[in-house]
């Protein structure tokens, strides 16, 4: 999992990395949380029981503390190399991951994300130019592998399926590779899913516009399948021939991840 989100972990696997738990309220990463020897030297006893009370005080708090304490566990992640702010709740109902010890904040001056691979017209879309086109809103909920559900999340942005068509995909094209501008994150699609009415390259989230802590300022989103699928701080769309497993799928996650029913989704899969 920028996984909330280059995210937010994924289904019966290692749990979720740099995008992952996020359980009362903190965003996540590029799509799923590290693994134990990824996320740094441990803590002293004195350090991880003042964080756990720092977490109690967001769970009791009113709005505005609790907003307070998101944005500051959002900058505390950001710097944190031993991964345990990401494991503090907050109202917001996500955690803070990231597969990188720091990423770049990017706004409407030196935003780019392009579209290229097998396409007839490669582009480059500031976020103007994506503010500008066509914005779907949907309303869903947001599913982490690890077993944490935020319900009801609205997303707002452009319909990947719209970029792929003023790109004009290639007859053998038969994927798509998302990059992010964490440096490190990946992700990958079949063409049919990136082309379904659920995939957004989302510009906000929550009624807002996205923050750099959620995966601002564009992220995908893929409603129907586990969050981590969702890349945070989203740079780059390559129209490819096949899936090319992304960053947590080369560490073990499902490359179709699907919430399925059992999770209370009656998404249908694209075959």
């Amino acid at each position: 999992m920028n996984p909330e989100p280059s995210g937010p972990a994924e289904p019966a696997v290692p749990p979720e990395p740099s995008g992952a738990p996020e359980p009362s309220g903190a965003p996540e990463t590029s799509g799923a949380p590290e693994t134990p020897r990824e996320r740094g030297a441990p803590v002293g006893r004195r350090v991880f029981l003042g964080t756990l009370a720092l977490g109690a005080v967001g769970v009791l708090a009113a709005p505005p503390l609790q907003r307070g304490l998101e944005a500051f566990l959002g900058s505390a992640a950001d710097k944190d190399p031993t991964g345990l702010t990401g494991l503090l709740p907050n109202g917001g109902g996500f955690r803070y991951y990231s597969v990188t010890s720091s990423v770049p904040h990017k706004n409407a001056t030196n935003y780019r994300l392009t579209v290229d691979g097998l396409v007839d017209r490669p582009t480059a879309y500031t976020l103007a130019d994506l503010r500008a086109l066509p914005q779907t809103r949907m309303v869903k909920d947001v599913q982490c592998v690890t077993g944490w559900r935020v319900p009801g999340t609205p997303f707002e942005g452009v319909r990947l399926s719209t970029l792929l068509d003023a790109a004009g995909v290639q007859a053998d094209a038969g994927a798509i590779r998302f990059s992010c501008f964490d440096g490190a994150y990946t992700e990958s699609l079949t063409l049919a899913q990136a082309r379904r009415a659920d995939v957004l390259v989302a510009l906000r989230m929550q009624d807002k516009d996205l923050g750099h802590d959620h995966g601002g300022p564009v992220r995908l989103y893929v409603a129907p399948m586990y969050f981590y699928k969702s890349a945070k701080w989203l740079s780059g769309i390559t129209v490819t021939e096949k899936v090319k497993p992304g960053y947590w799928e080369n560490r073990g996650y499902d490359v179709d991840a699907w919430v399925g029913r059992s999770n209370g989704r009656d998404d249908e899969p694209t075959n």
